[in-house]
């Protein structure tokens, strides 16, 4: 009887120093996955939003060396009756309203201020489209009907083989994604617990096989689609997405810091939802693409692009809000009103006739509920038709 304890205790014993080796061998994994499981709990959304890198990967996207581009205040105005009431129901962290290259309201809230550094989720899709149509007009891709596999082989054989660049743009591959945010074992969530453990993208795109349509008959909103635009975007230029990001827009832009990316394992940018700026960088993006791809005296994105891709192109049901290239058109929209969203409450919202940017960051867990995102848009339009 005693021997057989003490080889049970060894047995223990040794089970329990084999899972301490492992416990520190992928204690960093460990510990991503943890934060990743907890990001959007009640009592620590708000703070993780402004962390991003305590729980990923990262890469920096340096400001570069040049002046800050300053961001004048004009005049005050008071806020829309129903703007209290909305940004605390939709647990808003920052709201800056401009007009006219002007600040004219910025405020933050739920103990959240303009140093932080938050999370962009899906209005980093806009930015990359920004991206893609600079490379477009400099010809290092020679047109949005070339297929994909063109400049990404490795999905050669894929859902994702067939489908053109414009497709995939418009959120039309066809390829079956479960976008549910709520079902732990949907695509999107699968994917973020690849981003948390140090796995690679390019393998899990390429990992999808099953397609429920042909390309560009269908409109579905597609996550994984934004990163496949990225693999286009390096496969035609021979460079990564962070490098020609921080090159082409973010060191132009003159912003008051670093930004930074989430990757993967590879190191690879985790272009369809990981950016993190402050609300007024974040401002700055957004009001060189108001004036047209225009800033500081220079082009730095295609004025023809920016009108084609915020054009309600995507084959979207009628009556429902519309897609363009990585941007968001609102229901009944008048010329010059897009936006750039992401889930959670993050928003750049667009209204050129009235030189209106409207940007704001949230942590709403009831966003998925029914209408809210129109409610969002009303509230934009109401704050802009205010100025």
């Amino acid at each position: 009887m005693r021997i057989a304890l003490r080889w049970l205790l060894r047995i223990v014993l040794t089970l329990a120093l084999a899972a301490l080796i492992v416990g520190l061998w992928k204690r960093e994994e460990i510990q991503r996955l943890l934060a990743v499981n907890s990001l959007f709990s009640k009592e620590k959304i708000v703070h993780n939003f402004s962390h991003m890198n305590e729980a990923f990967l990262t890469v920096n996207l340096p400001r570069g060396t040049g002046p800050t581009h300053e961001l004048p205040y004009g005049p005050s105005f008071e806020l829309p009756e129903g703007t209290d009431n909305w940004v605390e129901d939709r647990a808003v962290t920052s709201l800056v309203v401009m007009q006219n290259g002007q600040i004219r309201f910025e405020e933050y809230y739920l103990e959240t201020g303009p140093d932080d550094r938050r999370i962009s989720w899906s209005v980093a899709k806009s930015y990359l489209s920004a991206l893609l149509g600079i490379l477009l007009a400099e010809g290092s891709i020679e047109s949005l009907d070339d297929l994909v596999v063109k400049y990404s082989p490795k999905l050669k054989g894929t859902a994702y083989d067939g489908a053109t660049i414009r497709n995939v743009l418009n959120m039309a591959s066809g390829v079956t994604f479960d976008e549910d945010y709520l079902d732990y074992n949907s695509d999107i969530n699968r994917m973020g617990r690849v981003v948390a453990l140090g796995q690679e993208l390019d393998d899990f795109a390429a990992s999808l096989q099953d397609s429920f349509i042909a390309p560009g008959e269908t409109w579905q909103y597609v996550s994984i689609d934004t990163h496949v635009i990225g693999m286009v975007v390096r496969g035609a230029s021979g460079r990564s997405v962070t490098e020609l990001l921080t090159e082409r827009i973010i060191e132009p832009l003159g912003l008051e810091y670093d930004g930074y990316y989430i990757t993967d394992g590879a190191g690879v940018a985790f272009v369809l939802g990981g950016l993190n700026f402050t609300t007024r960088d974040f401002a700055r993006f957004g009001q060189m693409i108001l004036q047209n791809g225009f800033w500081n005296g220079k082009q730095l994105v295609p004025e023809n692009w920016i009108a084609e891709s915020t054009w309600p192109s995507a084959p979207t049901e009628p009556g429902k809000i519309g897609y363009g290239y990585q941007w968001w058109i609102p229901k009944n929209a008048h010329e010059g009103e897009f936006l750039a969203r992401g889930i959670y409450g993050q928003y750049i919202y667009f209204d050129q006739p009235r030189g209106v940017l409207i940007v704001t960051t949230g942590a709403d867990r009831k966003f998925r509920d029914p209408g809210i995102n129109d409610q969002n848009i009303e509230m934009f339009r109401k704050i802009a038709q205010t100025l």
